[in-house]
């Protein structure tokens, strides 16, 4: 499979190879993370504003909108959307968060390899450490990178959601249901 992906990806299969095993964990967290994000994409495009043209029609029929039945059961409208505006966004908030964990990981797993060679050769040969420092410094970076663009992309999230919820309490709020 690695082979079949260095073919088709030369770049990327050089790049992760000079980083180590490390930079693979991180790809795995960075594209569950992006599978995360592409899903709540698709749901506030294509899912969310047929519940909410249900939830409406549900309460522009109600007669009663004033008692406290009403009022609970617009609240559990509200609920509801919550959870569905909301849901998978603590996940994605915790892979961003283990991006430069991970990275750090790398930078350990790397000088150890420079330790390493330096107790086999009995010397510190820049050459023979180079392949152990990137080890050390590429990890680093991707989990920092990693971490920024997904921050980005869940404060992005965040705000849409909002004002998807924000909406959709306007409306219930409003006697005429547009």
């Amino acid at each position: 499979m690695l082979e079949l992906f260095s073919h088709y990806f030369p770049a990327i299969s050089d790049f992760m190879s000079q980083g180590g095993v490390v930079l693979w964990w991180l790809m795995a967290i960075v594209l569950m993370g992006w599978f995360l994000v592409i899903e709540r994409i698709l749901f506030l495009l294509f899912t969310f504003p047929k519940h909410k043209k249900q939830w409406l029609e549900q309460w522009e029929n109600r007669k009663d909108r004033t008692s406290w039945y009403a009022i609970a059961n617009k609240e559990g409208i509200l609920q509801l959307a919550n959870a569905q505006l909301y849901r998978h966004l603590s996940l994605l908030k915790v892979l961003v968060s283990l991006c430069p964990m991970i990275g750090l990981l790398g930078t350990v797993t790397g000088m150890i390899s420079v330790f390493d060679i330096m107790a086999q050769q009995g010397s510190s040969d820049p050459k023979l450490m180079a392949s152990g420092i990137s080890m050390a410094t590429l990890p680093t970076m991707a989990g920092m990178v990693a971490a920024l663009v997904g921050l980005f992309a869940h404060a992005r999230l965040l705000k849409v959601i909002t004002r998807y919820e924000y909406r959709l309490e306007q409306a219930l709020r409003s006697d005429e249901c547009a």
